[in-house]
């Protein structure tokens, strides 16, 4: 190979911060460049995609609503990734979630008991948590691996929520569309402001940030997952119990997953439908790496994902622009920030030439 990647020894923290930063920065140079090769002006196109979605105080409120899902997944991957457990399956955990609530929330639409969204949200939870429970099972009892199981269970899960949609959930007076009934006022999230989305997730939000920040950075539990991130074996030797903190970090993401499902589909929602997400389990794991699996940081990645989202969509109606737009903004992201780690983690060095060793023939070994 022309190109090999030497270790640069111990890697400088603060570099290590400023890396989504300059990921961020390079991402705006290279959308200007495309918008200018579309034939977009760049600087307008920029800000049609990332300010003018924040006008006014209904699109700060519809900020919160995408970031809200997405922080609550990238939180919970920040416990699983930190104990090196690559659950990518935040978006069927999410999906579950919704579908596990819903299936409770249709059922008692008539409530008007407090304990109707109580039980709801906790069997949202509870159903993210047991689908992010399978892979742990298989992780600990076959030591398969958690990435392709998240995976292939992503599939399950979109493929179960489209079937109660299109059957049993189905409602029988919505004109054969794809959707639940609407749900109960009980079973609904309360709006904090009158006339604006944002719901009573957002207390969700914030107590999962804290809970998450204290779990990682101030409890002997989290530094039993991070010492096992760092070293399986080592965990072993000093007493930890491996595949039980398998199990917990991957319940405690799974659970976070299924609350942001069922936080969807109780709050802004209000009902089961096929596009409960448009991605945010999976624009979680960007978010969690962008914010340096420190909770402070995917707060405010969060937010930018968010953002990404608004404003994908306000460029598709004012520079008509494709839906596709947010996406490869959020791919550009990850590619500069993988990037960058790697410069900042390995010097890359140059080969001009590469000596064969040359064998020497039996004939032509020197006489002894």
């Amino acid at each position: 190979m022309l190109l090999s990647l030497q270790p640069r020894g111990e890697a400088s923290r603060a570099m290590l911060w400023c890396s989504p930063l300059l990921a961020a920065l390079l991402t705006l140079l290279s959308g200007a460049l495309l918008f200018a090769l579309l034939g977009h002006p760049p600087l307008e196109t920029l800000k049609v995609l990332l300010v003018d979605p924040l006008g006014d105080l209904y699109g700060v409120s519809e900020l919160l609503v995408k970031a809200l899902p997405i922080l609550l997944c990238a939180l919970g991957l920040a416990v699983v990734y930190n104990a090196r457990i690559w659950n990518i399956g935040a978006e069927g955990q999410l999906l579950i979630g919704a579908l596990a609530g819903s299936a409770l929330a249709v059922n008692i639409i008539d409530w008007d008991s407090r304990w109707a969204l109580v039980l709801t949200l906790l069997l949202g939870t509870l159903g993210g948590a047991a689908w992010a429970g399978l892979c742990a099972w298989l992780k600990t009892a076959f030591n398969a691996n958690e990435i392709l199981t998240s995976i292939m269970l992503n599939y399950i899960a979109l493929n179960l929520l489209l079937f109660a949609v299109h059957g049993p959930l189905k409602d029988p007076e919505g004109f054969n569309f794809p959707e639940s009934a609407m749900f109960g006022d009980a079973t609904r999230l309360p709006e904090l402001i009158e006339g604006l989305r944002v719901h009573g997730g957002f207390y969700f939000a914030l107590l999962a940030l804290v809970v998450v920040w204290v779990l990682l950075q101030k409890s002997f539990l989290g530094f039993q997952i991070k010492v096992l991130g760092l070293d399986r074996r080592a965990a072993g030797f000093v007493g930890f119990r491996d595949k039980k903190l398998v199990w917990i970090a991957l319940l405690i993401s799974g659970g976070l997953a299924g609350l942001a499902g069922v936080a969807e589909v109780t709050g802004p929602i209000g009902q089961l439908v096929p596009q409960v997400s448009p991605g945010y389990g999976y624009a979680a794991i960007t978010v969690a790496f962008l914010g340096r699996l420190n909770p402070i940081g995917i707060v405010f990645a969060s937010l930018l994902m968010a953002l990404l989202y608004l404003g994908g969509e306000n460029a598709q109606m004012a520079a008509n622009l494709p839906q596709s737009i947010t996406q490869l903004f959020q791919g550009m992201v990850l590619f500069f920030l993988l990037a960058c780690d790697v410069l900042i983690l390995y010097r890359p060095r140059l080969k001009l030439w590469a000596r064969k060793p040359q064998l020497v023939s039996a004939k032509e070994e020197p006489a002894t």
